[in-house]
């Protein structure tokens, strides 16, 4: 039919990618040193900055096994911190059970006791944070998301106060992507964000990067900020913590690593965006992850980039 023929919007991935790219970095030499890429996040040190993504039911080496068990054992062997997403109770305690700090993610399901069941379960089992993933609650329709079998519905800033206060553990909001939820964030009493668009849950979202220096000025480094949706490399991940994030998640590179090598390719895959991270600091007289100056950044084609706001796209 002729009314179906339509364009569609652009994809937000393409978006995002497009912007990693139009932001060039320079380079500074003189008084460098070698640089320091630990993390210090919740009490615990990290060897990385560079961590695993909230992926959920992911496949493990040759499509046998359980890639998330074989993710968090990557997040073990190289020193980071492990996420994880969508899963039953079982599988997060064999996750768990490698002994990888892990964050644990929660679907807003419309079942309240199944979210309160598995904050108590991330506390009982020794999680380095929870949260909830607030950008699944309706589907691309405009209705209450389903998935798996399991309803949706979005959350009230009340009710993610709730949260915030009845767990010992940080609460992280995954899906922002506004200063004014970064705000509502803060005004809740979460324990960390996550800068995201959870790979393009609508078409033309804002890049991360975009509005991250926004979000950066909102929270003003009260609470950590954490940023996915393609990083791909050592000169993405850069970018971010320059620009304000505490830390970056890689999923996509990960996945693929997985799937060849599982643990050891999730562990490698971390290692090596690692060390190309310390590439781009050692050149730019960057000293440690949270001294990363944003004044190293351009914009392809609009000189320097200040990146106090970046609503200029």
């Amino acid at each position: 039919m002729e009314h179906m023929l339509r364009e569609p919007a652009k994809d937000s991935n393409e978006i995002t990618r497009e912007y990693f790219d139009e932001i060039l970095v320079e380079m500074r030499h003189i008084d460098a040193v070698t640089p320091d890429t630990t993390l210090n996040l919740y009490g615990k040190t990290f060897s990385t900055p560079i961590m695993m993504a909230a992926l959920s039911h992911l496949k493990g080496m040759d499509g046998k096994g359980d890639g998330m068990v074989e993710m968090a054992q990557g997040a073990r062997m190289a020193g980071t911190v492990n996420w994880a997403g969508m899963g039953t109770e079982e599988q997060f305690s064999a996750i768990a059970a490698t002994g990888a700090p892990t964050i644990r993610i929660i679907k807003p399901y419309e079942d309240e006791s199944l979210v309160l069941r598995k904050i108590a379960q991330a506390e009982e089992l020794g999680a380095l944070a929870v949260g909830m993933d607030l950008d699944h609650a309706f589907n691309a329709r405009g209705r209450a998301d389903n998935v798996l079998g399991h309803p949706m519905r979005p959350r009230t800033l009340k009710e993610i106060e709730s949260y915030c206060r009845r767990t010992k553990l940080p609460f992280i909001l995954k899906g922002i992507l506004s200063a004014a939820d970064a705000g509502k964030c803060l005004e809740a009493g979460a324990g960390g964000i996550v800068v995201s668009h959870h790979h393009g849950i609508i078409p033309t979202a804002v890049a991360p990067l975009m509005v991250l220096p926004e979000i950066a000025d909102v929270i003003r480094k009260r609470i950590p900020i954490f940023v996915d949706c393609g990083i791909m490399n050592g000169a993405d991940a850069f970018k971010a913590l320059a620009l304000g994030a505490t830390a970056v998640s890689v999923g996509r590179p990960v996945m693929k690593a997985i799937s060849k090598s599982g643990a050891q390719g999730a562990a490698d895959t971390i290692a090596e965006i690692t060390a190309e991270l310390a590439g781009m600091m050692a050149r730019t007289c960057s000293p440690d992850v949270g001294h990363i100056d944003p004044s190293l950044l351009w914009r392809r084609g609009g000189g320097k980039h200040g990146f106090s706001s970046v609503k200029e796209y």
